[in-house]
């Protein structure tokens, strides 16, 4: 009887144990963590961009894409077309494609005449990883502050970010920002 007793409380102690690592799990790094990440990719020219290569006091947008995903395909031909409200916003577009791929996207979206925007491939597949990316493209927007305003996990539109990054409410509290 005793061992039948030991084995259930076994079994409901390790269920709540691994319940708890589960949910845990399901929080992906971007919310732990709500600062722009420590990304490194390499750009088409071969050149690196990473984090530290951001403009200051620059909202940010990064996007996680395929060059042969059709939404990331039409979710970039929408930017372009409308940049003229996103002056002030810098984009980074980042793939785990091959860098060819990356850059026949660059080159057909034009996005090298785009002084705000860098595009590149992600070697360490950081990004994807960081945001728990399940589907392309994928979007994380920050303020000028480097924090974090919200996640667009199946894209997002330009009245989304328009929306988002200029009809923000005032912010509740300032959190201190980590490098």
């Amino acid at each position: 009887m005793k061992k039948i007793v030991l084995l259930i409380f076994l079994l409901v102690a390790g269920s709540i144990a691994f319940s708890q690592s589960k949910k845990d799990s399901l929080s992906a790094p971007y919310v732990k963590v709500p600062f722009v990440p420590p990304f490194k990719i390499l750009l088409t020219d071969s050149t690196w961009f990473s984090k530290t290569d951001l403009p200051k006091k620059t909202p940010t947008v990064i996007m996680y894409f395929s060059p042969d995903c059709s939404h990331c395909q039409w979710e970039v031909k929408e930017l372009v077309d409308s940049m003229k409200y996103f002056g002030n916003v810098f984009f980074v577009l980042a793939s785990y494609k091959k860098m060819p791929e990356i850059k026949e996207f660059s080159e057909k979206y034009h996005l090298g005449e785009q002084k705000n925007i860098r595009i590149g491939r992600d070697t360490a597949y950081f990004l994807p990883t960081f945001y728990k990316v399940k589907f392309t493209p994928f979007i994380g927007v920050y303020d000028e502050d480097g924090n974090f305003l919200q996640a667009f996990p199946k894209g997002a539109t330009v009245e989304n970010l328009k929306s988002l990054l200029y009809n923000k409410p005032p912010k509740k509290s300032k959190k201190k920002r980590t490098h």
